[in-house]
């Protein structure tokens, strides 16, 4: 369907002005456009057209002519004939003339409810004629400052993780060339802990143990494919010893196939070549040129081999260690539920993470209960910018900008991000000063679609609505819808608004009733202004006057929901 436009529905004015009895100029018409004339961006463009007729300015006469609204005035026009002198524009007596003239000044508050007037001075020589003042148009529709401060503001996000996968070992010991426990083995103390671990797993709803992986080595030393097998060996030794452990713990593996691993590495170098780096031996570092000369393990082997004294050394104190099964469970440790963690924050918030905190603070709708356990992060963890931006969000959401924009500032300091920077670039916009906002927001533009939403509402106030629009995305909003109305869409803006959560608010009614008007759709404008001020009676007076209904102010229906 072609858009229809509103400038096309506006009555476009034609004012005579007629000075009758004055022989230094005659009739002129004004052609006004828009009219009613209207503010965006802050001020106020309007177009005249001025026709002076045949025989409407003495040859000699000159006239300055002075557009004015509310307390603002515009450029004055000047126009002269053409015997004249001056600077104006020359009028012939015999034809006449039009002068084109458009001017743009800042909007003032003195011109919603004003009309336009054009009032000035003609003059010939020592004769001057003052033209009276006359209305020739209509002011001022002031939709754009029905936007509202929806401004997005942003948290810092938690990274709270409920179940985190952990591990826990225990080791088997080995004699040289074996792979069988030694019932000693079975004694030692990180053995009866990995039992002890097993019982509490029993019981304890936190831990779920998923496989236990048996990585199984053999010192570097003999032939390899001896020691390739002896692995194998001790892995499987290992997984034996641990299926008695946890038989003993009263542990059930519901599914041995999948619970246990075999994972034989062989001879272990790495663990040897650590063993040395960390160990006092005189021949230190003359092994560990070895290891590095040779890729060869059984050359490897020889040369060590070489060094006598040393090699008994490391038969000693660095090779049994490294006969070993060391048994791995991977398991997942499962966090506090959210009602624990509520009551956590009540009790014991000391005993809480940060991320457990700001999670925390997610489970809450109540604001003052976010505020709570948001202090609670800015009393524990004071480092993290999180939790005095997060205060700041609260007050926000409580209409108290001053002590956001305080909070704000205080996150900015402790790490400045494109968070916190969207955060101040709410407090600049809603100021005032939008172009310190635009740069926040242009900064903080990677921190996701809510900061172009903010842009958007500068581009609105700035008369940029096509572009207000793009950078509002898919958010159904009050002003986006706005932004669309003065786009001239009202299709797409009725579509917005009655998906947004202003569909049925007094100013989404409102909106509605103006896009009727726009449409010249008097129930529509009728209807959802009885709707509109059901929810508010205030804005009858607004509506009374708003020029945004100027054509049907003589209209009985519109009269009679108005007063």
């Amino acid at each position: 369907m072609k858009k229809q436009s509103y400038k096309s529905l506006a009555a476009v004015a034609v004012t005579a002005v007629a000075l009758t009895g004055c022989k230094l100029i005659g009739d002129l018409e004004y052609t006004v456009t828009p009219n009613p004339l209207e503010m965006h961006g802050d001020s106020v463009e309007v177009s005249v057209t001025v026709k002076i007729p045949e025989k409407g300015l003495h040859k000699k006469a000159s006239a300055e002519i002075t557009p004015k609204l509310g307390n603002g005035s515009f450029k004055t026009i000047y126009i002269q004939g053409e015997k004249a002198t001056g600077n104006g524009q020359v009028i012939s007596k015999k034809e006449g003339g039009t002068v084109n003239y458009t001017d743009v000044i800042p909007y003032d508050p003195s011109m919603e409810h004003a009309d336009m007037t054009v009032s000035g001075m003609a003059k010939k020589g020592k004769k001057e004629i003052e033209i009276e003042e006359t209305k020739i148009a209509d002011g001022t529709i002031v939709t754009p400052l029905w936007v509202q401060n929806d401004d997005k503001a942003l948290i810092g996000v938690d990274n709270f993780v409920r179940t985190t996968e952990e591990t826990y070992s225990a080791q088997i010991n080995y004699q040289k060339g074996k792979y069988n426990v030694r019932p000693s083995e079975l004694k030692e103390d990180d053995i009866k802990e990995f039992q002890a671990w097993f019982e509490d797993a029993k019981v304890n709803p936190k831990k779920s143990p998923k496989y236990i992986t048996f990585s199984a080595y053999a010192s570097p030393e003999g032939e390899m494919d001896i020691n390739g097998t002896l692995a194998q060996d001790r892995a499987k030794s290992g997984q034996e010893a641990t299926e008695k452990i946890l038989k003993a713990a009263e542990y059930e593996v519901e599914n041995p196939g999948t619970f246990y691993k075999a994972d034989p590495r062989g001879e272990d170098w790495a663990g040897f070549k650590t063993a040395v780096e960390k160990s006092d031996l005189e021949d230190k570092e003359l092994i560990l040129r070895v290891l590095t000369m040779y890729s060869d393990l059984n050359q490897r082997e020889e040369e060590i081999k070489k060094m006598a004294k040393t090699y008994r050394e490391l038969e000693r104190d660095i090779l049994p260690p490294l006969r070993r099964t060391q048994m791995i469970v991977t398991w997942d440790k499962i966090g506090w539920s959210d009602e624990e963690l509520k009551e956590l924050s009540k009790t014991k918030p000391d005993t809480l993470t940060v991320e457990e905190l700001l999670f925390t603070a997610t489970l809450y709708e109540d604001l003052s209960e976010k505020m709570r356990v948001y202090n609670l992060v800015v009393q524990y963890y004071p480092e993290d910018w999180r939790g005095p931006n997060n205060v700041g969000w609260v007050y926000y959401m409580q209409n108290d900008l001053d002590n956001a924009k305080k909070n704000w500032e205080k996150a900015n300091e402790i790490n400045e991000n494109p968070v916190t920077l969207n955060n101040l670039g709410i407090v600049a916009r809603q100021n005032g000063d939008r172009d310190k906002a635009s740069e926040l927001f242009n900064s903080a533009i990677s921190a996701g679609s809510e900061v172009k939403y903010n842009l958007g509402i500068i581009d609105i106030q700035n008369g940029d609505y096509d572009q207000a629009i793009g950078n509002m995305g898919s958010e159904n909003t009050f002003n986006k819808a706005l932004a669309q109305v003065l786009n001239e869409d009202y299709s797409s803006a009725l579509t917005t608004i009655d998906a947004s959560p202003d569909a049925e608010s007094a100013i989404g009614y409102y909106l509605k009733a103006i896009i009727g008007a726009r449409q010249d759709n008097l129930d529509m404008v009728v209807n959802n202004l009885k709707s509109c001020f059901a929810k508010d009676s205030s804005l009858k007076s607004k509506a009374a006057k708003d020029r945004e209904f100027i054509k049907f102010f003589e209209n009985a229906s519109f009269q009679n929901v108005t007063k």
